[in-house]
């Protein structure tokens, strides 16, 4: 079976990888590589692997480089093609949730070696994410604060008081609805988790898993500086609580009259309506046989 690995060109030259690729071909394992250039070009090699026969890729990258191999396969209806995961990303949420190594001769024997699973996705209006759709401030926040966002979304109590106090942040107010329940809500952080982590590896779902047919819905809602400690608290609970919320949906819908900013595995959407969905079965994933995140364990033949 030949195995295409489409590299994110910014790690072509990293040298413990291309050691990988050749230790590979040694053990007479038919992988090519094609890296990337310019935006777009994932999608372009997607679609020439699946022209020319080629029944595993394998994304060479970090998250965001798997979330494009992913919407490349399901824009097009390729779920045939089974995918496998080299970690390259700064993060690798993703990746590190399902215990996929992050040594490249590791990961790539992985890759080429081993089964693939049924797991699900999720769908945001037109794009798709497979890991975690972030929505609100923390889809929000640039890129200047990086840590800072880690931390918040994994409950730093210091950072969450001191961005609270430092930015004038108003909440997002529309109507969500989720699976048969519709409310409004003040959001100020949301997420539809698909994974387990986020931001660094934050346990925004600690106990999600990819091929169950559910998202895990986590919000936090308006609160004041007052709310700051039963926030902080309220997060490292894990449970649905007064401004924290937490539960299993299959859909949810947003509506509103401002556009939402949302973060799909790192690509940015903003819309004022959005229907966010999981997708049960849609991908054909490579994983250790071991992996924490798999409840059903299907084989994808």
């Amino acid at each position: 079976m030949s195995i295409r690995l489409l590299l994110n060109g910014k790690k072509a030259g990293q040298e413990d990888v291309r050691a990988a690729v050749y230790s590979l071909r040694e053990q007479g394992v038919d992988l090519e590589v094609r890296p990337t250039w310019e935006g777009g070009d994932i999608e372009r090699l997607v679609l020439e692997a699946q022209a020319e026969g080629i029944k595993r890729i394998i994304a060479g990258g970090g998250d965001g480089t798997v979330n494009e191999v992913v919407s490349a396969l399901l824009k097009h209806n390729l779920n045939h093609i089974e995918l496998a995961v080299l970690p390259l990303g700064t993060a690798n949420d993703f990746a590190s949730a399902c215990e996929i190594p992050t040594e490249p001769l590791a990961a790539l024997e992985l890759a080429c070696k081993e089964n693939p699973y049924w797991v699900d996705a999720g769908s945001a209006n037109d794009s798709y994410f497979i890991n975690i759709a972030t929505a609100g401030f923390g889809a929000q926040v640039t890129a200047t604060t990086p840590v800072a966002l880690k931390n918040f979304l994994g409950g730093g109590a210091y950072t969450l008081s001191g961005l609270v106090q430092a930015i004038n942040f108003e909440p997002f107010a529309g109507v969500v609805v989720a699976d048969d329940q519709q409310k409004f809500a003040n959001v100020v952080v949301g997420a539809l988790c698909n994974g387990r982590t986020a931001g660094g590896g934050q346990p925004l779902a600690p106990d999600a898993y990819i091929d169950d047919g559910l998202l895990e819905a986590f919000t936090i809602e308006d609160f004041t500086a007052a709310d700051i400690p039963k926030v902080i608290e309220d997060i490292k609970s894990n449970i649905d609580t007064q401004f924290v919320h937490r539960r299993s949906v299959k859909r949810v819908e947003w509506r509103s009259d401002v556009h939402m900013p949302i973060n799909l595995d790192g690509e940015p959407l903003s819309a004022s309506n959005v229907v966010i969905e999981v997708m049960p079965r849609a991908i054909k994933l490579v994983l250790p046989d071991n992996t924490p995140v798999l409840k059903h364990r299907e084989i994808a033949s």
